[in-house]
């Protein structure tokens, strides 16, 4: 009778087992489309056997855990390209933003300084006309809008980098904040022995966000993790969440600082807030830096050739356009024309009214190296040059970085994603375990019940 109740126990471990395992199963069919969701696989073990002397007979099965299936090197891979995805995605958007101020109109600053130029060649052919020297005055005019336009835009585009800073800054706080709870609750669940496989699942979900919004190194402890960013300012400890924080500095933007005090803006470089800096504190003060150059050294070529010519009246010229600041810095948002009066043009050389000695001057600053060594429309072309290549460049290094990622997810998937087919197969197969067990204990219970007869009729 106790062999037949042994028996009767070993079959009942694998209904259990069974049963637990196809519980495994379904939640992943269930969790087929769950973003982040890591394929769970049920682990049998055999009982411990029981040995009765000469023999050893075993006791059955035992569903010893449920665990989540990761490569947590792969894992690791994929955050690292998340910091770089998002760089150059922030960084890409930003500069095509930039370029547009850059594409060929009738409006650019090269079609300007064209235009310009042009006026004053068709002066030189009548300076005496007081139409064509109106034209030159709006010409400057037009020239210097088209400088002040495009240096107002990338300082209004810094601007809102500068906002998308504050707000990349809230965002990696909030996923802070959520990554430090799920290592509390991680913890709680391990240190009972209990699987932790779906929060698991939601930090690491939690880390990849984070990874593309700033650059991360991860430090595993038990069942724990600790979160820094890449200069070594803490995000995670444990349960305790570290905020940073976006300060505002005297030029009316916000530096980003560690919840210490320190200012660790320039330590960051990558992930979408590395990218977003990089334009607003470098791409961006770059080109304004040239605009200003060119701006500067065309007012004050043009000022200088202006003021040693004679106007309509005989007279010294003055300033076509306000001087420029001494240091260059602003001189594209200032660039202004100085005089309104068209008879103040000094096309003369020598006083006389028929003179065009002075416009003819002022003309060939268009083809001289007058600003950095260059002419003036060779200068902004380099500008235009410069900023298409480095988005062209972004863009194709968020190209690469999007294909690596993908591939890495792709593999991630393949590691841990859920195989409809496959578990299909393991459906069935805890299926006819599941019923074999079941026919076993329908067997011991008519075995029992003939036993049980048997000492009826005896008795």
């Amino acid at each position: 009778m106790s062999s037949l109740n042994a028996s009767l126990a070993t079959a009942l471990s694998g209904l259990m087992a069974d049963q637990g395992a196809m519980a495994t199963t379904t939640n992943n069919v269930a969790n087929v489309n769950t973003p982040g969701y890591s394929r769970e696989e049920a682990v049998l073990v055999a009982s411990d056997p029981v040995v009765l002397q000469p023999l050893t007979f075993g006791t059955g099965v035992t569903l010893q855990s449920v665990e989540s299936i990761r490569d947590p090197i792969l894992e690791s891979q994929i955050q690292q390209q998340n910091q770089g995805q998002g760089q150059f995605s922030a960084l890409t958007s930003a500069l095509q933003q930039t370029q547009v101020n850059f594409t060929t109109s009738t409006n650019d600053i090269g079609t300007q300084i064209t235009n310009f130029f042009d006026s004053i060649n068709q002066l030189s052919t009548n300076p005496s006309d007081l139409s064509l020297r109106q034209a030159v005055l709006t010409a400057a005019g037009n020239l210097a809008t088209g400088f002040n336009n495009i240096a107002n835009n990338l300082t209004q585009q810094q601007q809102n980098l500068d906002l998308n800073v504050v707000q990349t800054v809230g965002q990696i706080n909030q996923l802070s904040q959520q990554i430090a709870q799920l290592n509390g609750q991680i913890s709680n669940l391990e240190n009972v022995g209990e699987s932790a496989g779906t929060f698991i699942d939601q930090r690491t979900q939690a880390i990849d966000q984070l990874s593309s919004l700033v650059d991360v190194s991860e430090i595993p402890s038990d069942n724990s993790i600790t979160l820094t960013t890449g200069n070594g300012a803490p995000l995670v400890v444990g349960q305790q969440s570290f905020q940073l924080q976006a300060q505002a500095i005297a030029s009316g933007l916000h530096d980003v600082y560690s919840q210490a005090g320190a200012d660790i803006t320039s330590q960051i470089t990558s992930g979408q807030l590395g990218g977003t800096l990089q334009a607003r504190d470098q791409e961006i003060p770059a080109i304004k830096t040239q605009l200003d150059t060119l701006a500067s050294g065309l007012a004050t070529a043009v000022n200088t050739v202006q003021t040693g010519g004679f106007d309509l009246h005989g007279v010294a010229g003055t300033n076509l356009f306000n001087p420029p600041p001494v240091n260059g810095v602003g001189a594209a948002a200032s660039l202004s024309v100085a005089i309104t009066n068209p008879s103040l043009i000094a096309a003369s050389s020598d006083g006389s009214v028929g003179s065009n000695g002075n416009a003819e001057a002022m003309y060939a600053l268009g083809n001289q190296g007058i600003v950095a060594g260059q002419s003036p429309t060779n200068y902004y072309s380099s500008i235009v040059f410069n900023v298409g290549t480095d988005a062209s460049n972004a863009s194709a290094e968020q190209t690469a970085s999007g294909l690596v990622l993908q591939q890495l997810n792709d593999q991630r998937s393949a590691i841990s994603g859920v195989n409809l087919d496959e578990e299909a197969a393991n459906m069935v197969q805890f299926q006819d375990a599941y019923a074999a067990s079941a026919q076993v204990v329908t067997t011991i219970n008519d075995m029992m019940n003939a036993v049980i007869q048997m000492s009826t009729l005896t008795g």
